[in-house]
């Protein structure tokens, strides 16, 4: 069985819906890299030192991360080797694999949930990445699973912040614990979770203020506000998610390394890859920070939160050479 049919049988248990999403929010990055990649092979008549440089070029011109490009580079170069391989064309399902390859992880493992009792997810994430966005999504989400909701509104210090989250959760249909701006976070996380408990919550989510790496008054304010979670609930916070828009593509993986030190993070929320043309961000923050990355944002609607697979993703971005191995393998 080809490496394509197998990507196939392995989403088929997907629903229509959620392949379609996954199609349409790479888009961007699929008309821009995908076909790049097609230019090339088709382009190149031998697999030669220039074939590699563009290949090199146009991984890295997509995000995938200068660490990741020369390994997969070299990966390649010994599969031409092994299997002496001459021809361009027949790379494409050996790349196809290799991707998936570097995706694979902890995320069909999804979300860490309590046994019993109360699950905490805590969101951290610099300012506009689309955090309290994500945290009513994914209220929606859980609360369209049977799960009962609620949110803690933790961002007291930017205007609008606890406006926004109960505007969400208004949206999603769930109640948002909160005081007023200025307030000192810890004690909304503390209310919340007693609430929480109070009223049998299943999921407690925690927005966060979208600090900035640098300022260390904010960073000991987290570190002060998962003390108080430990306190409350000792297994708690089941994750610490950290919310990165891939428009940011590099900088994301930046980001991504100061938060991992600060917070411990267990996963990475990876918003507005529909508005992107650099998803092989994806590739270089799971190759390079080892962490999984649970859930992405392909769109502005409410179920455009979609936990992420790598099988979803690959098949997504390479669509239309499974479509040209189907019709050739229809052929023989």
């Amino acid at each position: 069985m080809s490496f394509f049919k197998k990507l196939k049988e392995a989403i088929s248990t997907k629903t229509e819906s959620v392949t379609s999403k996954f199609k349409e929010g790479l888009a961007k990055t699929r008309d821009v890299f995908v076909e790049r990649v097609e230019d090339l092979f088709s382009r190149r008549k031998k697999i030669d030192e220039e074939f590699y440089e563009e290949l090199e070029e146009i991984l890295i011109g997509a995000d995938v991360g200068v660490n990741t490009v020369m390994k997969l580079i070299e990966d390649l170069r010994a599969e031409v080797r092994k299997r002496k391989i001459e021809s361009p064309s027949e790379l494409q399902p050996i790349l196809s694999e290799m991707l998936i390859a570097l995706l694979k992880g902890d995320e069909q493992a999804g979300l860490n949930m309590a046994v019993d009792g109360l699950t905490v997810f805590l969101f951290v994430g610099v300012n506009g990445v689309g955090k309290t966005t994500t945290i009513g999504k994914l209220a929606h989400h859980l609360k369209s699973q049977g799960k009962k909701v609620l949110l803690a509104a933790g961002d007291t210090f930017r205007a609008g912040a606890i406006e926004q989250l109960e505007e969400w959760g208004r949206r999603a249909g769930v109640d948002v614990i909160k005081q007023q701006a200025g307030s000192d976070p810890a004690a909304v996380m503390y209310d919340a979770l007693h609430a929480a408990k109070s009223r049998g919550v299943d999921v407690l989510l925690c927005d966060t203020a979208g600090r900035l790496q640098n300022k260390v008054n904010l960073m000991e304010e987290l570190n002060k506000i998962y003390r108080v979670i430990r306190r409350e609930v000792p297994e708690a916070p089941h994750e610490v998610l950290l919310v990165l828009d891939a428009t940011t593509g590099q900088n994301a993986l930046t980001q991504a390394r100061l938060f991992d030190e600060k917070s411990g993070l267990t996963g990475l929320v990876l918003t507005k890859l529909d508005s992107t043309a650099k998803g092989g961000i994806v590739i270089a923050i799971r190759q390079e920070l080892k962490l999984p990355v649970k859930f992405v944002g392909l769109g502005e609607k409410m179920d455009d939160l979609q936990p992420f697979d790598s099988n979803q993703f690959v098949h997504a971005l390479f669509s239309k050479w499974i479509a040209e191995a189907e019709k050739e393998e229809a052929g023989s």
